[in-house]
């Protein structure tokens, strides 16, 4: 053996913070091998794992599984490869090993390592929660009902929030060494306090239950609460989210959802259309009679209005005489129902015309009156006002 093979020896085996420099080189490969190979061996374990759950759930298609979980079981991968180069070495990589009095940098390093491991496992069960979440979100698309349209985020909502919950007590009891038991025991003196701090988080949640019993609405509704107007998209636990007419989003708290009035506009079977006709005071009451009967015909006759409408000369206003048209239109479809309403409209303005009448509009008169003899008035003003416009409720 010549001296560099005796000094190589001796180098390997030198003695440095209680390991030897083989060991360092030994846990430093298998570190760097880790940090190389976890993207590959990531999506290896997920194609199995997608093997297994394609499997179960009898799913032909499943793109977003790999996708959601490629990213945590890197971490956690790289995790297990760091755990296996600190095996290697002598460290404590057992919680019995951490004894009182060692180092604090030691302690903190290895509860740290814990506190990751922990993270990194819920982070996986998080996008697993996930992924069941978009299974049976594609199979309730495929069902008439709606109930279970939202019944699949609110449980997907809540499961994540019981697990989270579950991995912060597993970590106090495991990295900290916290009575869990104990401590939940204990949440019972302190329950009052702890249940009026989350008084309106509690509130939301029974209203998120009473909307799954009751079911005021359901997601795709259109919907008024208030001066919102919009299509629910989500419920979840808290608040429920509603797309406006302005394409805004707007969380609303379950709990206002309940309390305030509310308007299902979805469940309307018609929409109302509501207006006034004003025309002149030398329309005769013949043309009047004949442009009623008319229009009252068409809107009777048309395919996707009702049997309701009415047609009255209803008011002798201050400028003209006013017919009132209503009617109610087969559709909740908003583009739908402006179309139909301006095929009306047209008709409305060719019946007019066809009978002679002229529509009126508002004026306004002055009325001189010239200087008289004596014991006479000299000068008279009159002034008609504006009138209000008419309204056009729908």
């Amino acid at each position: 053996m010549n001296w560099k093979e005796i000094l190589s020896h001796e180098f390997l085996y030198y003695e440095f913070l209680g390991n030897t420099v083989a060991s360092y080189l030994l846990s430093a490969g298998i570190l760097l091998f880790g940090f190389i190979f976890k993207t590959v061996l990531s999506r290896l374990l997920s194609g199995i794992m997608y093997r297994l759950v394609k499997r179960f759930f009898h799913e032909d298609n499943l793109p977003e599984f790999r996708r959601l979980l490629l990213q945590p079981l890197e971490v956690l991968l790289f995790l297990v490869f760091l755990y296996l180069a600190f095996q290697v070495l002598d460290y404590p990589l057992d919680q019995s090993e951490i004894k009182k009095g060692d180092p604090f940098l030691k302690t903190f390093m290895f509860r740290t390592y814990q506190v990751f491991v922990i993270v990194a496992l819920t982070w996986v069960v998080l996008r697993l929660t996930d992924f069941i979440g978009l299974i049976f979100k594609y199979r309730t698309e495929k069902t008439v009902s709606k109930l279970d349209d939202q019944l699949v985020p609110f449980f997907k909502d809540f499961a994540k929030v019981l697990i989270v919950i579950f991995a912060f007590l597993a970590m106090l009891g495991t990295v900290f060494g916290v009575n869990v038991a104990g401590l939940v025991a204990g949440l019972g003196v302190g329950g009052l306090a702890i249940a009026f701090a989350a008084k309106e988080s509690l509130e939301n949640l029974l209203a998120s239950f009473t909307i799954f019993l009751d079911q005021p609405f359901v997601v795709g509704d259109l919907v008024q609460v208030g001066e919102v107007v919009g299509v629910v998209e989500k419920i979840g636990f808290r608040s429920t989210r509603i797309r406006t007419l302005e394409k805004s989003f707007v969380s609303l708290p379950n709990k206002h959802m309940i309390d305030k009035p509310l308007d299902n506009l979805t469940l309307r079977t018609f929409r109302r259309a509501k207006f006034d006709i004003n025309l002149t005071y030398d329309t005769t009451s013949a043309q009047i009679r004949a442009i009623t009967r008319d229009i009252q015909d068409f809107i009777d006759q048309h395919p996707r209005t009702n049997q309701d409408g009415r047609v009255r000369f209803l008011n002798l206003g201050p400028h003209s005489k006013d017919v009132m048209v209503l009617y109610f239109v087969d559709t909740m479809d908003w583009n739908e129902f402006i179309d139909i309403k301006e095929e009306i409209n047209y008709k409305i303005v060719e019946i007019v015309e066809r009978h002679g009448a002229v529509f009126a509009f508002p004026t306004q008169t002055l009325y001189l009156e010239h200087p008289a003899p004596a014991g006479k008035p000299s000068l008279v003003l009159q002034q008609e006002p504006y009138p209000a416009p008419a309204t056009d409720l729908e």
